[in-house]
């Protein structure tokens, strides 16, 4: 290669690394899964088997409700990273969900924002605003 093309290959690495680093700031540290098609509800613990904690109930049901929606969120409390969940999906598997108010919080909040026609897109930059850091 000649050295007439190497102030291009250098341009083009600063633009691919200040577009990761834009990725990254924008979503808080992690991107949003896609949804995985075809993912059903069967994943979301039964009602009888949620702990008792406030707002448990209602966030699994949220969650059994869309789970299509949830599967493609990024949960804030960094459980991908330290409990290996794939997605908010995943939080409501077990009873992860039942003790984390930012699960609870991003499951109500998409389900709310999903029933008053928005895209998992605006869904997805609303979760990041008020969880993202």
């Amino acid at each position: 290669m000649s050295r007439n093309g190497l102030p291009w290959i250098a341009a083009g690495a600063a633009v691919a690394g200040l577009v990761a680093v834009l990725a990254v700031t924008l979503t808080g540290g992690a991107a949003h899964p896609d949804p995985r098609p075809g993912i059903g509800a069967d994943l979301v613990l039964p009602p009888a088997t949620i702990p008792p904690t406030p707002g448990a109930l209602e966030a699994y049901a949220a969650a059994r409700g869309a789970p299509q929606l949830v599967d493609g969120l990024y949960c804030h409390c960094q459980c991908q990273e330290n409990l290996r969940h794939r997605s908010l999906l995943t939080c409501f598997a077990s009873d992860h969900g039942a003790y984390c108010d930012i699960c609870m919080g991003e499951a109500m909040l998409a389900v709310r924002l999903a029933g008053q026609g928005q895209s998992l897109q605006d869904i997805r930059r609303a979760i990041d605003r008020q969880w993202g850091s």
